[in-house]
């Protein structure tokens, strides 16, 4: 039987922060689509060297995502509780530990970009078309990790416009630099994949500031000072150290999974590339607002945890999992059927790489249900519950000893077919959420980790 919650401030919650994050994703996700589309009019492998670029990319920007996640494990609790001196201190750690991050790998990834790029794509030619992108593109990391922290922080405290307003500016202003600066117009030269990457950390200086502004000056709900960002004691560190950081070290060693699955698909030839960009487009843009809402359920979960309200907490968890297993059926069936005029978006001089990528998609469609499913669990509920440590033994578990190991045999031993390649480097999508049906079946994974 269908049980889900008659509280109206479980699903006012929910898609308060949710829907905005939605669109923030899709916005995100169509700049991306933009600079694909733009670059795919540029001769050569122009387009798969960017693409290559954010594949490599992704590992810092997953591990971001997840030391801000981690942050909202302990501030969703601690808002549910309104005890907003922890919630700044928590704020302060993890600006602290994002931005150390970004300026490390800035400054690696400029010293080192045609290392960085070779240890993942035996083809030169990919090589030499990303060089002039990335070592421009390195430098946006700073100001969008800073960006991140704040938007996380303030959507755990339920504030969320902004994330759609700097995401809708930073749509018009990324679109526009990218037009200018990639074919050259407004009297400026023509600068290709090296003009996206000015644009793109144009746009993110903008958000940041932007951001900045509205934490700082405008926004009420959590007053901040800049002092605030030097005050975080030591037993917090250690809390989030505990709780906070398995899930940026879930999402990292995922990136780094994916990673890997860059370094095999950059072994199968130009055309996979190619193939692999527009498909995996087609899949993030089929799941974003799932992974958005579970970021609302997460923060629905956490409050009720924070505010010692177990018996809600389990009414609001069978509640999301219905949601989501409708969610995926419904997103998995609407990529399935719009995968041919997706593809078509894409101008392909080798009409090869959109027959493989609707293939893909074909392939890829079914297990969207799975993800959403799981999603809603590991993402959202024992995110929020406090049960981080067991979403990242699961994920290192999947990545490192199925993923991995299935994709490097599929594709190096048993040679399949390029489009069932898709298939294995996402062979956890069809088996995840069976672990996480299996977890919510007890109390195990309600934890409150806030202190008095």
């Amino acid at each position: 039987m269908i049980r889900l919650t008659r509280d109206r401030s479980f699903y006012r919650t929910m898609f308060l922060v949710a829907l905005p994050s939605a669109f923030q994703s899709l916005i995100t996700q169509l700049v991306h689509l933009a600079d694909t589309k733009m670059v795919s009019h540029l001769p050569g492998f122009a387009m798969a060297g960017v693409g290559q670029t954010n594949e490599i990319a992704n590992v810092f920007v997953m591990t971001v995502i997840g030391l801000v996640s981690g942050a909202t494990v302990l501030v969703s609790q601690y808002w549910g509780k309104r005890d907003l001196d922890r919630i700044k201190q928590v704020f302060s750690i993890v600006l602290k530990l994002v931005l150390a991050l970004a300026v490390l790998v800035a400054v690696l990834v400029s010293i080192f970009p045609e290392q960085v790029l070779s240890a993942f794509n035996s083809d030169q030619a990919v090589v030499a078309a990303a060089m002039p992108y990335i070592t421009v593109f390195c430098l946006s990391f700073i100001p969008y990790a800073l960006t991140q922290a704040l938007i996380g922080v303030l959507r755990a405290v339920e504030v969320v416009n902004v994330s759609l307003i700097v995401s809708s500016i930073s749509l018009v202003v990324n679109i526009s630099l990218n037009y200018v600066l990639i074919f050259g117009k407004l009297g400026l030269p023509a600068m290709g994949v090296r003009g996206a990457a000015i644009a793109t950390l144009i746009t993110r200086v903008v958000e940041l500031t932007i951001v900045a502004i509205y934490a700082f000056k405008v926004q009420k709900a959590l007053p901040l000072k800049p002092k605030d960002l030097l005050k975080s004691e030591g037993w917090l560190w250690r809390d989030y150290a505990k709780y906070g950081l398995p899930v940026g070290l879930a999402d990292a060693q995922w990136a780094i999974v994916g990673l890997v699955k860059t370094w095999i698909i950059g072994h199968l030839g130009g055309v996979m590339i190619s193939a692999n960009i527009v498909a995996s487009q087609m899949m993030t843009l089929g799941t974003l607002f799932c992974f958005a809402l579970a970021n609302g359920a997460a923060v629905v979960i956490g409050k009720t945890v924070g505010a010692g309200n177990y018996e809600k907490t389990r009414e609001y968890s069978v509640s999301i999992q219905w949601m989501f297993l409708g969610f995926g059926i419904i997103f998995a069936a609407l990529v399935f059927v719009l995968r041919g005029p997706f593809v078509g978006l894409f101008p392909q001089e080798n009409p090869e790489v959109a027959s493989l990528a609707i293939a893909m998609i074909a392939l890829g469609a079914p297990t969207m249900i799975g993800t959403c499913y799981h999603a809603s669990c590991f993402v959202g509920i024992n995110r929020g519950a406090g049960d981080s440590r067991f979403v990242m033994i699961v994920d290192m578990i999947c990545g490192w000893l199925v993923v991995l190991p299935l994709s490097l045999l599929a594709a190096f031993v048993w040679k399949v077919p390029h489009a069932w390649m898709f298939l294995f480097l996402r062979i956890d999508q069809c088996f995840k959420w069976i672990i996480a049906f299996i977890r919510l079946r007890g109390n195990k994974w309600i934890k409150n980790v806030t202190r008095d």
